[in-house]
């Protein structure tokens, strides 16, 4: 997330009821050992959490299940923000980078935002990345080739199903050139239609799979937006 050769002390933040599962996934880390990670704080305290950090991912929040759309968990995860962010607010450092992941994000981002006012604004953010990475996927597999020959989508509005996906700028790297996405589909009513509604709807996809939002794409992603 932060390059090959940055040196990093994790701070991991759960609620009291996850605490010892939280001890579980702190020995996991060491057992690992990740030559960068140079300490890890599993704590259930938000101050403890906070104090020094220069990157706050925050992945906390009440889940979506299945059948609930992003406003039937705001109402849960403003006072979750609200603690967090007055916590980031007094022990974080100076330049803290603050990513929300937790939905709804654009909205746990600005709650976080009034309440940790010293935090510069350019620093928060919600992520989109994943919604990115979506179109990504749903074009590479389309066409058959590598997802890192795609690029310039662009998502447009919130992290929600009333977002835009947006191909009209994106190329795919060919041995004869970068070509338009639109050129190599040839196929423009997938392209408006099927294509936009499956990457709005792709994380209420995966919750009826899995019974589960997406848990790995999002960690990618956020490491993406982070970096």
């Amino acid at each position: 997330m932060l390059g090959a050769d940055q040196p990093v002390i994790l701070h991991m933040l759960d609620i009291e009821f996850a605490a010892e599962a939280l001890k579980g996934v702190k020995m996991e880390l060491i057992d690992a050992a990740f030559p960068l990670l140079k300490g890890v704080v599993a704590t259930t305290d938000v101050v403890e959490a906070c104090t020094g950090v220069n990157v706050a991912v925050m992945v906390g929040g009440f889940p979506r299940k299945e059948g609930m759309e992003r406003k039937d968990v705001m109402t849960k995860n403003v006072s979750i923000y609200k603690a967090q962010a007055s916590a980031l607010e007094a022990h974080a450092a100076p330049n803290c980078k603050v990513l929300v992941v937790a939905n709804p994000a654009n909205t746990n981002a600005l709650i976080l935002k009034e309440f940790a006012p010293s935090i510069p604004e350019k620093n928060i953010s919600c992520l989109t990345r994943l919604d990115h990475n979506r179109a990504l996927g749903q074009i590479s597999e389309r066409l058959g080739v590598q997802v890192s020959d795609v690029k310039n989508a662009i998502i447009w509005g919130n992290h929600s199903s009333s977002q835009y996906p947006d191909v009209n700028h994106a190329t795919v790297k060919t041995p004869s050139g970068e070509k338009p996405v639109r050129e190599l589909v040839q196929d423009d009513e997938w392209l408006n239609g099927e294509f936009i509604a499956t990457v709005q709807q792709r994380g209420a996809a995966i919750i009826k799979a899995r019974k589960l939002s997406s848990a790995l794409s999002a960690a990618s992603s956020a490491c993406d937006h982070i970096r």
